[in-house]
């Protein structure tokens, strides 16, 4: 009988991965007591335990299983982390959740709050308000005062150029700086990005305004669950609108060609575009030094890396670190042992913890608890393999409905992950 069969093991599987999910994220309640969003000038001893115990730890975290490579020499940011996408497994970090500055690496949160507000064909004609309070020497995409954008024109002057006047713009849409700022704290709260404080939404240096290579990476997994977020992290360049003027008597807006400062992405003299790479988002500051949050898929794997400031200072430095810890990742993975877990945000987490809750009090017999699926599923052992797959589905079916993002995670990447590097 195949069919039951790979019925169960994919229903053990699926039941597999939410429980662990669950177990992972235990430690969330022993994260650290709401500490100061100021910055340290050196890794805190205790740190944020969200997400496993050893992610709270000072310094490297790493645990090579049988056959693992060693992890790259030359990695010099003060903190990092390789993350499986999809499992949410942790395969190595250094001060995961050192509080940094992020700099434009903010903007993921931005976009992943924001975005899902607004159509992508809705317009705004910009006004000179829209644009106030931009700080000094801010990265722009080139939007006027005057001009009509599509939303769509706008989330790629955020994505392809770090534009934090498109930032402005946006938020001015949605009930201004204030209320952006407010939001995204919200909504960092409910992805349990507990190491991050928002001061301005688009990542430019300001006191106390901190999160932490953990944080970001969160970001970066629950926006890439959003197909636009997903086409325009990717997009490596595109036509941007411009100015209106008049020609030879004619008015005529003419655009132009804007391309992604993610050199990963793009490339460079120095750097190769990263083979299987799909996003996400770039940045650098006076304070916050080069950030960067990468995507990348190989064979069928999806990782996630994360760097925050490089203290080697060469040119595109904090790519070269992000590609040799990819290379490791991809190397690593199913060999190195997971050292912690990227949580899932607050509300799948305790819908999946009510539903296995209900689930206890259903109708049982000895052992563990009866509703419980490893209950249900011993019951059904008893009685041959299509009950197990029926006593497991039926089980979890609660579980994972309110925690489809637990083991929901194969999103499609955009066609860009089958580039190769350029010759």
């Amino acid at each position: 009988m195949p069919a039951p069969k790979k019925t169960a093991r994919r229903s053990l599987l699926v039941t597999s991965a939410a429980l662990s999910s669950l177990a992972l994220t235990a430690p969330v309640a022993l994260a650290a007591p709401s500490p100061s969003p100021s910055p340290s000038a050196s890794p805190p001893a205790n740190m944020s335990r969200v997400g496993g115990a050893r992610l709270g730890q000072p310094g490297t975290q790493v645990d090579l299983g049988s056959g693992a490579p060693v992890l790259p020499k030359g990695i010099t940011a003060r903190s990092w982390i390789v993350a499986d996408a999809e499992s949410g497994e942790v395969l190595a970090a250094h001060n995961a959740h050192w509080r940094l500055p992020p700099a434009s690496t903010m903007k993921m949160l931005f976009a992943d709050t924001v975005l899902p507000k607004f159509p992508s064909s809705q317009t705004h004609k910009v006004v000179p308000a829209d644009l106030a309070g931009m700080g000094a020497g801010s990265s722009m995409v080139g939007i006027k005062e005057g001009e009509t954008y599509t939303v769509h024109d706008l989330w790629l002057g955020v994505f392809l150029r770090s534009g934090n006047d498109a930032v402005h713009v946006l938020s001015a849409m949605n009930g201004g700086v204030d209320n952006t700022v407010k939001e995204m704290n919200q909504h960092a709260e409910e992805l349990q990005a507990l190491d991050t404080h928002v001061v301005t939404p688009d990542g430019y240096d300001a006191p106390e305004q901190v999160s932490s290579a953990y944080d970001l990476t969160l970001f970066a997994r629950s926006g890439l669950q959003k197909k636009d977020f997903r086409e325009y992290c990717s997009t490596v360049r595109t036509q941007f609108p411009g100015e209106t003027k008049k020609e030879k008597g004619k008015t005529v807006r003419k655009s132009f060609e804007i391309q992604n400062t993610n050199r990963l992405l793009a490339g460079d003299f120095d750097v190769s575009v990263y083979q299987g790479i799909a996003g996400v988002k770039n940045g650098n500051t006076t304070n916050a030094g080069a950030t960067f949050t990468g995507v990348a898929e190989r064979n069928g794997r999806v990782l996630l890396v994360t760097v925050m400031h490089p203290e080697k200072n060469e040119h595109n430095e904090v790519y070269k670190e992000t590609a040799k810890l990819f290379d490791w990742g991809f190397q690593a993975a199913g060999k190195a042992r997971s050292v912690g877990e990227l949580v899932p945000p607050r509300s799948a987490q305790a819908s999946a913890q009510q539903g296995a809750g209900t689930s206890e009090g259903q109708a049982g017999g000895a052992g563990a608890p009866s509703g419980t699926p490893v209950a249900k599923a011993s019951a059904a052992r008893r009685s041959g393999g299509m009950g197990v797959a029926f006593a497991i589905t039926g089980g979890v079916l609660v579980l994972l409905a309110g925690g489809a993002f637990l083991v929901n995670r194969r999103w499609p990447l955009p066609d860009l992950v089958r580039r190769r590097p350029r010759p």
